[in-house]
């Protein structure tokens, strides 16, 4: 047993604050609230359903995570945010179609309570996506102090005693880092100036890490992660994460990757095409939004494979990802992986997955995980990157003399790891050796 460290006590209401308030941030809202009067158990959650090993396998004792992390009730949970459109919480989600209008009839009272406030959006970062509920000033640094007004009158109205923000808006177009992010002055002089690099979501994140909140970003594009905004995460001791929520086929491709290199089966090619009818695939419809998102799935299955290390069997990868709008199909994402491997004596093998998800289904629990165990890190007195959180992400955060971690596995082992050490608990390294006499 290691020291426990000292975790201030989730006192009062944790709000929880998302920029862009569609399809995922609806699900959430919806399920959040089905969870607390009864109706569903929290399916997919980590915090809520999963258990956690203390001690040997022996000691027998697995209790489920959030019996023993001091972890925010939800019924503390206050959730609001901000949208181009000004549909409600009910509204938005039935345009959304995830849910079925039963499941939204058994809470819509709930969600008509809630309204989104205006957004502050730039056409330029989402070429596909327009709104008119959105906020007008002369300078990006007016919009952040538009957003700090909006986020001291949400902590009044609500009695909220502490919040997260989380990124659930729309992917923003590629883009990599500049002058103007180098540092928090050069930021900050670009806020005043209007720099053209400054893109919607980074004046979320700024705004947010300001003013003493932790911020994650759920999209692919680039926003919290710049030099300068790591720095002010650091200066205000902020815990941040991201970023581009782990869902449907990254998600199968950390599972299954990890399972062919430690079975040494060679891949000779990966192609993985993407159908999608909702806002998020009208969004990458555009090159400039898809390709924030191509290279966040892209760098999986290179950072997992390794083929440096084992170029016999992956140096000659072809990774191919490809998304498409297609209307007919909505929330309902349909998946389809090509795998051509091979193994003993190089003899040629395949495998098909054709995997029909729900994306919002799939990344409301991680938005509910997530605003739970980033408000737990900032309780713990943990700033900075939090890259014992990277099991969420497809493209984790991580400190820059680090590659990221994507195999599913080791990413469940750190997080749980992380967990045990915040409790004081012994971490599990599964080396088994104190059952068996080897050695005798």
């Amino acid at each position: 047993m290691g020291k426990k460290v000292e975790i201030k006590e989730a006192k009062g209401k944790l709000g929880v604050l998302i920029p862009g308030m569609g399809a995922v941030t609806t699900t959430f809202i919806a399920g959040l609230e089905s969870i607390r009067r009864g109706i569903y158990p929290a399916y997919g959650s980590v915090t809520q359903m999963q258990r956690i090993r203390l001690g040997k396998r022996t000691d027998g004792r697995n209790p489920l995570i959030k019996d023993i992390l001091p972890l925010a009730d939800l019924k503390d949970i206050v959730v609001g945010g901000w949208d181009v459109f000004p549909d409600d919480a009910y509204e938005a989600a039935k345009k959304a179609g995830v849910l079925t209008p039963e499941q939204l009839a058994q809470v819509e009272d709930y969600l008509r309570t809630i309204k989104p406030m205006k957004a502050v959006f730039d056409k330029r970062f989402v070429k596909k996506l327009d709104g008119p509920h959105v906020k007008k000033a002369e300078t990006l640094a007016d919009k952040a102090k538009m957003l700090e007004e909006d986020i001291e009158r949400f902590k009044t109205e609500n009695g909220v005693d502490r919040l997260v923000m989380i990124w659930c808006g729309s992917t923003e177009a590629y883009m990599e880092t500049s002058d103007v992010h180098a540092n928090l002055d050069k930021f900050e002089a670009g806020l005043k100036a209007n720099d053209p690099a400054i893109s919607s979501s980074m004046i979320y994140a700024y705004t947010a890490l300001k003013n003493n909140i932790p911020y994650v970003n759920g999209a692919p594009h680039l926003s919290n992660d710049a030099p300068a905004l790591f720095q002010l995460a650091k200066q205000n001791k902020l815990p941040t994460a991201g970023k581009d929520f782990k869902t449907g086929q990254t998600l199968m491709k950390t599972i299954l990757a990890p399972g062919f290199k430690a079975r040494m089966l060679g891949i000779d090619g990966w192609f993985s095409t993407n159908i999608l009818g909702n806002r998020d695939g009208e969004v990458l419809d555009d090159p400039e939004s898809f390709k924030s998102k191509e290279v966040s799935k892209l760098s999986v299955l290179d950072t997992i494979l390794q083929p440096n290390t084992y170029p016999e069997l992956y140096d000659n990868l072809y990774h191919k990802v490809r998304i498409n709008y297609y209307p007919p199909r909505g929330d309902n994402k349909e998946g389809w992986d090509n795998i051509d491997i091979f193994g003993w004596m190089g003899r040629k093998m395949q495998i098909k997955i054709d995997f029909l998800c729900r994306d919002s289904i799939l990344a409301a629990p991680i938005v509910l995980d997530l605003a739970l165990l980033t408000d737990l890190a900032h309780r713990a007195g943990m700033s900075g990157i939090q890259e014992w959180l990277s099991f969420y992400f497809k493209s984790p955060l991580h400190a820059p003399e680090v590659y990221p971690e994507h195999d599913l596995f080791i990413q469940l082992t750190k997080l749980k790891n992380t967990m045990r050490y915040l409790m004081g608990e012994e971490l599990i390294t599964h080396l088994g050796m104190e059952y068996y006499n080897y050695f005798d």
